[in-house]
């Protein structure tokens, strides 16, 4: 098994995770935690360190599905699969009996999948992604939690995202500027020496991209905020997933940035402030979850600023930690969902004296907290040593040192008053609040069971393991320092044993002890001084606040266009096009004409041109103004024609049928003429027209037909054939070439069908508009049925000949004009014709499901990219021969294309063509006559040209709100 297929098992296994919740509910932890830690267990002991696996992805970008197996990547992939997998045998008693926990198993394994993809990843395309995956797990974890867990997983997405934008930016700049995507090169270029300018950069953007993912100050508000989530979510999230993924980027990346002053400085900075903070925060919790979450920031603090020290020994101690943390932060989490199962109640406050009913709980949360209080023999004493001995080395000068040390001791010291105040409050003794928490639940004994061992054991397991690694550190010792050396690129001997003889670690450690002791005696004191707001504003309600700003921010911009007038929409865009072309004609030289001369037949087609655009703007009927429109788009397409682009053509004239057709039934609900605009307007919009046609016109011919054939261009003309099978080189281009570039396109198209057919079938449509007709109510002419004889008899030959020249159409279009666009544009055409002859909106109604056939395209797309896997890449075109016929999945790509772009065009007609279409006749108001027939006509207002928005000024208000 390589390291590609380990991880596609991982995300098989998120993959028929929910199938296993539905067939074995609550209970499908238990093989899905076996799954887990049998790839733990195969990737430790049967793949070798430094194995390297690589599947190209995007080859034109030179980007691949890399994975590496370092040092580094070993430990935390024992770390998240580990931890993984007692989380889920964990859940199998947490959660409720019954179905419905397909959701949680399928998020918490993708969450585990995500992670695994992210410490494996050496391609920083890859890194982002399994980023961002982790991210959206989170989101989607936290809202599992119901209305409570809609604002705190908005917030979570919020800070997060923001950190994902940072290291998106840092990746495109190390991606240009190292000229390669493989992490593990660029992390040995040697710009990060030559340039401490983009090191620095480099610096701050990597450090907030993990500062907000691992909740380090300022940007520490959302992890006390996500723990509405379930028990086992937080475990998980704490112990191994999503904070681990910042301390993991850091780690990462100190090889190149560990001597960067500005890193040092951020990381020590923010890491020492966070630990204080969070380990004061947590003092005053009376909810035992809440003051997990903040010595979890606690932690995550040391370990920050651990990190930004920099030497080999704080790496060592920085990865040694993390094991640590994992440990006990998960055994005491799913203590507390123990707790909170047995008793209802989290509140250290409305609980008793648990440790006579729950002795083993107990005993396993004493393990646990002594391990986070850094107490012997456990493995968190043996971390705390060695991060008290890695400040003590901090560069910036004598004082250096020192200053951080006594910063540690400080928080480390309530680091144990709160690991005391959590084993005694929890369960030794009982006190009165001290601080925001739930409302007390007060339990008594005779209501309180001991827990199962099924559910006891999970939760166990890690603070055991804390335990046995405490007196057995040396197992550690090769594992560790080959971690630190991959992290930093220097050796440094690690030793976890428990004796270093009179050390200043030692020293310090002592001083912690007993200032701790002392907290812990005079707890009550410390804790009324501790029961006030120690800040006038929350992070909570900061990044609320912050959230409120961007949201009215966003709502003025968006209330430059947000009308149904089209001049408000396209000023921006018109004055950008002039202020192009204007720089253009001062700074811009144009080069010599290499093109071919002006033909005789291109005059023609000027001429055809120039009257339809003037026909176009002096009409004053909206039909006449589309028919002139149509006769331009004509004319463009028989231009098209005369320079030999005959796919281009192609699609101009389908296009311009289709837009005919479409128009048409838009102008039915419309005035026939268009409102009257004052003179002044007039002049305006005249004075803007020749403006921006001169600068249009500038740009056509200053960029047409000066240059020669592009190097790209004559590499798709000459080797189009042979790599692809096809000889249409536009064709080739869309479904071979630029694939990634159509799919993109694909799935916008998908995504503007299904606005469409929602903002149709939401909104009111305007109503038809009688047209005063010159013949009595009882004529045939009114009657659709009568008038449709002719189109319906030859609709019926036409509408299969149709589909069929569609078909061949898409079957041709490697190889000849044609493809999955333009077949699919014809196919449209005969969908319209099937419309236009039906008597009735009823029997015009199509029933085919597009909805469906829109998404059927769009997966078409997917699939067949996934499928270029197989030769090694994501759309990369499979070929096989059935005889002398060339087979591609080029061309089921083009099916997708076919099938979407139909789908909305189908949507379009459906959702155009009304409800209000009749068989009977329809009896119009009588036409005007007389004088003054002109002023009694229907008014053609300017209202009734807003075909955007139609609905009253109440709805616009209220939609207003929503938005704001």
């Amino acid at each position: 098994m390589t390291l590609t297929l380990a991880l596609a098992v991982a995300f098989g296994i998120a993959a028929i995770s929910p199938l296993l919740a539905r067939m074995m509910g609550r209970d499908a932890g238990w093989p899905l935690a076996a799954m887990l830690g049998g790839l733990a267990l195969y990737i430790w002991f049967a793949i070798p360190v430094d194995t390297v696996a690589s599947v190209e992805w995007m080859p034109a970008l030179g980007v691949e599905l890399r994975l590496s197996l370092d040092p580094l990547a070993r430990v935390f992939t024992m770390i998240v699969l580990g931890i993984g997998a007692v989380v889920m045998a964990y859940s199998s008693r947490y959660l409720g009996r019954g179905s419905g926990h397909g959701g949680y198993y399928g998020l918490m394994t993708l969450f585990a999948a995500s992670m695994l993809g992210l410490v494996l990843a050496d391609d920083v395309v890859v890194l982002f992604v399994a980023w961002e995956f982790t991210t959206l797990c989170s989101f989607f974890l936290i809202t599992l939690a119901g209305p409570k867990g809609t604002q705190p997983a908005v917030r979570t997405l919020l800070v997060t995202v923001a950190g994902g934008l940072c290291l998106l930016t840092a990746a495109a700049l190390m991606v240009v500027r190292t000229g390669t995507t493989v992490l593990s090169e660029i992390l040995v270029d040697p710009v990060w020496s030559a340039d401490p300018a983009f090191a620095a950069v480099i610096a701050v953007l990597i450090a907030m991209a993990a500062f907000t993912k691992s909740a380090q100050f300022p940007f520490q508000a959302w992890l006390p905020d996500a723990m509405v989530a379930a028990t086992p979510v937080s475990a998980y999230l704490h112990a191994a997933a999503m904070v681990k993924a910042g301390i993991y980027l850091l780690l990462r990346f100190s090889e190149a940035l560990h001597d960067v002053p500005v890193w040092n400085l951020l990381l020590i900075s923010c890491g020492m402030t966070t630990a204080v903070l969070g380990a004061v925060f947590a003092m005053q919790r009376d909810d035992l979850k809440e003051l997990l979450a903040y010595s979890t920031i606690s932690q995550l603090g040391f370990l920050v600023a651990t990190i930004g020290v920099g030497t080999p020994a704080a790496m060592v101690a920085a990865i040694i930690h993390t094991i640590a943390h994992a440990l006990f932060k998960s055994s005491l989490f799913m203590f507390v969902g123990v707790v909170d199962h047995q008793t209802g109640t989290r509140a250290m406050s409305g609980l008793p004296r648990l440790y006579r009913i729950m002795p083993g709980t107990a005993i396993g949360v004493g393990l646990a907290a002594a391990s986070m209080a850094g107490l012997p023999p456990l493995l968190g004493f043996v971390s705390k040593e060695w991060m008290f001995k890695s400040m003590l080395d901090a560069p910036g000068g004598a004082w250096a040192g020192p200053a951080l040390g006594a910063l540690a001791v400080f928080a480390a010291t309530f680091t144990f008053a709160y690991s005391a105040r959590f084993l005694l409050g929890g369960f030794v003794t009982h006190g009165p609040p001290a601080g925001p928490g739930p409302e007390p639940v007060h339990s008594t004994p005779e209501t309180i069971e001991a827990p199962r061992a099924s559910f006891f054991l999970p939760a166990a397991l890690p603070a055991v393991l804390g335990l046995v690694l405490g007196l057995t550190g040396f197992l550690l010792e090769p594992t560790v320092a080959a971690a630190a050396r991959a992290s930093i690129g220097e050796g440094y001997e690690a030793d976890f044993g428990l004796w270093h003889g009179f050390a200043p670690e030692l020293f310090m450690s002592m001083i912690v002890i007993t200032l701790g002791i002392v907290l812990v005696v005079v707890r009550h004191p410390v804790d009324r001084f501790l029961d006030r707001e120690l800040a006038p504003i929350t992070g909570v309600a900061t990044v609320d606040a912050l959230r409120r700003w961007a949201i009215a921010g966003g709502a003025r911009v968006g209330d430059v266009t947000r009308t149904d007038r089209i001049s408000r929409h396209v000023w921006a865009v018109l004055l950008v096009l002039v202020a192009l072309a204007a720089v253009g004609v001062v700074a811009v030289r144009p080069e010599p004409e290499v093109g071919s001369p002006v033909r005789a037949e291109d005059w023609i087609v000027v001429v055809l041109l120039v009257v339809g655009t003037a026909a176009m703007v002096i009409s004053r009927s909206r039909l006449g103004a589309v028919a002139n429109v149509g006769i331009v788009g004509f004319a463009m397409a028989l231009w098209f024609f005369t320079l030999g682009a005959v796919d281009v053509a192609l699609t101009q004239l389908l296009v311009e049928v289709l837009t005919v057709v479409v128009i048409v039934l838009v102008l039915q609900r419309l005035p026939r003429a268009f409102h009257t605009v004052s003179r002044s307007r007039t002049l305006v919009s005249a004075a803007v027209a020749i403006v921006v046609g001169l600068a249009s016109g500038a740009a056509v011919w200053a960029m047409t037909g000066r240059r020669e054939l592009s190097e790209v261009g004559r590499y798709f003309l000459d080797n189009a054939e042979e790599d692809t099978g096809g000889i249409n080189v536009v064709n080739t281009v869309l479904v071979d070439y630029r694939a990634l570039d159509t799919l993109g396109e694909l799935t916008v198209l998908g995504v503007a069908g299904l606005a469409v057919i929602l903002a149709l079938h939401a909104r009111r449509a305007l109503p038809r508009r009688e047209v005063p007709l010159a013949v009595g109510a009882d004529s045939p002419l009114l009657s659709a049925r009568d008038n449709g004889v002719f189109l319906r008899t030859f609709a019926r030959i036409l509408g299969p000949l149709i589909v069929l020249l569609s078909l061949y159409f898409l079957v041709r279009g490697h190889n000849a004009p044609g493809g999955g666009f333009n077949s699919a544009l014809i196919g449209g055409a005969g969908i319209a014709i099937y419309y236009l002859r039906a008597p009735s909106d009823e029997a015009a109604r199509i029933r085919v499901p597009y909805v469906g056939v829109i998404a059927a395209g769009v997966i078409i797309g997917v699939v067949t990219g996934l499928a270029g896997f197989v030769d090694g890449s994501f759309l990369l075109p499979l070929h096989a021969y059935l005889g002398d016929v060339h087979l591609t999945t080029a061309l089921v790509f083009d099916v997708g294309v076919y099938l979407a772009v139909l789908g909305v065009i189908m949507a379009a007609i459906d959702k155009l063509g009304g409800d209000d279409r009749s068989d009977e006749p329809a009896v119009p108001s009588p036409p005007p006559t007389g004088p003054g027939a002109e002023a009694t006509a229907p008014a053609a207002t300017e209202d009734a040209d807003r075909v955007i928005d139609v609905t009253d000024n109440r709805d616009v208000a209220d939609n207003r709100e929503v938005q704001a």
